[in-house]
C-alpha cells in the first residue's frame, strides 16, 4: 500500500483535507499517550467528522491491510492508544455532540468525543448525577471511558463505567454499523455485546455513541480525613467499615510518601508525620451523610486513628479531595519521569501488597509511593525516576513485573482501571492463563478478521 501523500488523498477523499495530518508535528504528537516510555510513529493522523466517515476508513482500512488504532483524547495509562504498527491514528474528538439528556429516563446520549466532565456538568444542571469519576474527567473521553472501562474515585459505592452503559453505537472494522444495548436496564436479548466492548480498548470495534445510566443528584456530600501510624492500620480501619456495613461514595488512601508529596505541592495542611491517610466522604440525605461521617470517624478511632477530621465547609471538603486527585502531579516533580502503573488486591490484603511494593522498590533502588482506591483494593504505584538515573526505566520495568505477579498471588489482578493496552500485554497470560487468551484472540478474530484494528493490544 502506498504511503505519505497518496494515503493522505485517498483519506482526505473520506474526511475532507482539513482532517487528514501527515506532518511531521502530527505524527509525532500521536505517536504516544500518557504513557511513558512507549511511542510509535503513525503513518497518518486522520480525525472523522461522523460515524459513517469512521465506517469508511475502516473499510478502507481492511481492504488495504492498514493498522488502525482508535483514539480519544489519550490520557489512557496502558499505552492504549500508541500505534505500535503503524498506520491510521483515528482520532475521534470531533464527535463531541451531547445528543440528549433524559430526566425522565435517567439517561443521557452523548458522541464518543465528549469529555467525562462535560456530561456530568451537563446531568448535574439538571440535578442528575453520572457516577463514573476517572482521575481524567476533564480531558477524557466518554469513548476512552467505555473503551478502558475507567474506574474512579467514586467506585466503591457506585462502580465503574460498565455498570452505566446501557448501549452503544459501533463501527465494525470491516465498515459495519452496529447498535447493541439500548435505552433500557433490562434487556438479554443476544448476547451482551454491549459489556464485551466496554473494556475491549479499541480492538474489536469503534465505538462513536454512548447512551449511559444516570441517577439523582444527591442532597448533600461529605468528606473527612484521618491519618494513621500505618498503612496497615488504615488497612484495617477500611476492612471495619465495609464491615459495618457503611459503604462510603469516597474512600482512598495516600501512603507516607504521597502525604510528603502533596502536601509540599499544594500546601494543605496534611500531617506530614502520618504513615497513610485516609479521605472519605458519603453523599445522599443530610441525616443520613452526618451519620456515616461520624460513624466512618469512630471507627478509624477504633482502629488507631491519630487523628480523624470532618470538612467543616465545601470548600474544605475539595481541597481534601485536591489531595487525592495532585498525587500524580505532585510526584511527578519529584523526578524527569513519572511511571504510574495500577494494580488491584482484596480490601483486607491491601496493607501487604503495598509492604510487597516498597520492599520491591527497595530491592531495585527505586522510589515508588502508593496511592489509590482503598475502597476496592486498587493500588496505583507509582515510580518517580531522578534525570541522572540513565538505567532506572529497565529497573522499573524489572520491579513493575514483580508488583504486579504480586498482586496475582495476592489473588488480586494487573489492573482495577488503567487497562492492558501494550504495557500490561506482557503480563496478560499470568493473569488470565492460556485458554483464556487464546479465547480472547478468537472473539477478535470473529470481530476484525483482517487484524487491523489496535494491533500489539488485546487478541492480538
Amino acid at each position: 500500500m502506498a504511503v505519505g501523500t497518496d494515503l493522505a488523498r485517498d483519506l482526505a477523499g473520506i474526511v475532507g483535507d482539513d482532517h487528514v495530518r501527515i506532518d511531521e508535528g502530527a505524527l509525532t504528537a500521536y505517536s504516544r499517550d500518557a504513557t511513558p516510555l512507549f511511542h510509535a510513529r503513525p503513518q497518518a493522523v486522520v480525525l472523522p467528522g461522523s460515524t459513517e466517515e469512521v465506517a469508511a476508513v475502516l473499510r478502507y482500512a481492511t481492504a488495504h491491510g492498514i493498522p488502525v488504532v482508535p483514539r480519544g483524547a489519550g490520557s489512557n495509562l496502558c499505552a492504549g492508544t500508541v500505534p505500535l504498527s503503524g498506520g491510521i491514528v483515528l482520532v475521534l474528538t470531533r464527535l463531541d455532540k451531547l445528543l440528549e439528556i433524559s430526566s425522565e429516563e435517567l439517561l443521557a446520549r452523548a458522541q464518543t468525543g465528549v469529555t467525562t466532565a462535560t456530561l456530568a456538568s451537563a446531568a448535574a444542571a439538571k440535578g442528575l448525577l453520572y457516577a463514573p469519576d476517572p482521575g481524567s474527567h476533564t480531558v477524557s473521553t466518554i469513548g476512552g471511558n467505555v473503551a478502558t472501562c475507567a474506574g474512579g474515585l467514586r467506585g466503591l459505592k457506585y462502580g465503574v463505567t460498565r455498570n452505566y452503559v446501557l448501549g452503544l453505537e459501533a463501527v465494525l472494522p470491516t465498515g459495519e454499523i452496529i447498535r447493541t444495548g439500548g435505552r433500557l436496564w433490562k434487556d438479554v436479548a443476544g448476547y451482551d455485546l454491549t459489556r464485551l466492548l466496554t473494556g475491549s480498548e479499541g480492538t474489536l470495534a469503534v465505538i462513536t455513541e454512548a447512551t449511559v445510566a444516570l441517577l439523582p443528584a444527591p442532597a448533600e456530600t461529605g468528606t473527612g480525613v484521618a491519618y494513621f501510624d500505618t498503612l496497615a492500620d488504615a488497612s484495617r480501619a477500611v476492612t471495619a467499615v465495609i464491615a459495618a456495613g457503611v459503604v462510603p461514595a469516597t474512600l482512598e488512601f495516600l501512603d507516607r510518601k504521597c502525604i510528603q508529596a502533596v502536601e509540599e505541592f499544594a500546601g494543605l495542611g496534611l500531617r506530614k508525620d502520618a504513615g497513610a491517610l485516609l479521605l472519605f466522604g458519603d453523599d445522599g440525605s443530610a441525616d443520613n451523610v452526618e451519620d456515616n461521617l461520624a460513624r466512618i470517624g469512630n471507627i478509624c478511632q477504633a482502629n488507631g486513628a491519630l487523628e480523624v477530621t470532618l470538612a467543616e465547609n465545601v470548600a474544605r471538603a475539595e481541597a481534601l479531595l485536591a489531595a487525592r486527585r495532585c498525587s500524580l502531579p505532585a510526584l511527578s516533580r519529584l523526578g524527569s519521569l513519572t511511571i504510574l502503573e495500577d494494580a488491584t488486591v482484596p480490601r483486607h490484603r491491601m496493607a501487604a501488597m503495598v509492604d510487597r511494593i516498597d520492599r520491591i522498590a527497595d530491592q531495585y533502588d527505586l522510589r515508588i509511593a502508593t496511592f489509590g482506591h482503598a475502597g476496592d483494593g486498587n493500588l496505583h504505584p507509582t515510580c518517580v525516576l531522578d534525570p541522572d538515573d540513565d538505567e532506572g526505566a529497565d529497573r522499573a520495568h524489572l520491579a513493575f513485573a514483580e508488583i504486579f505477579a504480586a498482586a496475582i498471588e495476592l489473588d488480586g489482578t494487573i489492573t482495577g482501571e488503567h487497562g492492558v493496552g501494550a504495557a500490561k500485554l506482557p503480563y496478560l497470560t499470568d493473569r488470565l492463563g492460556d485458554d483464556q487468551v487464546a479465547l480472547l484472540r478468537r472473539i477478535k478474530k470473529a470481530f476484525d478478521p483482517a487484524g487491523i484494528l489496535n494491533p500489539g493490544k488485546l487478541g492480538s
